[in-house]
């Protein structure tokens, strides 16, 4: 049975609305997510589905959280300043995942659904 799909939204832009972020199950093997994103709008917004290689467990007991703003990030390959639905996948393991809506409307969203296998 498919894992249950995750869904990523921004309204607006990720610089003032944040950014949703999942942090996929590293320990499933082999490591496959499917992304599909969808514009929800008639507004141009520019989109880039990110990820981080960046730590995010428990490293000793003075770490109090993981800060997704000190993560070093990297677009998606096949979803990068892109403007209409797309697709991608991630077939190597990523510590986490976020949509980052770049530019477009204060009105505009987009969604990105990601799926696990496992």
């Amino acid at each position: 049975m498919p894992s249950t799909p995750v869904l990523l939204t921004v309204t607006g832009l990720s610089s003032t609305s944040g950014y949703p972020l999942w942090f996929p199950d590293t320990d499933i093997r082999p490591f496959n997510v499917g992304i599909g994103t969808v514009v929800n709008s008639t507004g141009t917004q520019t989109y880039s589905v990110e990820h981080t290689f960046d730590y995010n467990g428990t490293i000793s007991s003075n770490f109090t959280g993981w800060v997704s703003s000190a993560a070093t990030w990297y677009a998606n390959t096949g979803i990068v300043s892109a403007t209409s639905n797309a697709n991608g996948n991630y077939a190597f393991p990523v510590s986490c995942v976020r949509l980052n809506v770049i530019s477009g409307s204060s009105q505009g969203s987009v969604t990105a659904r990601l799926i696990q296998a496992g």
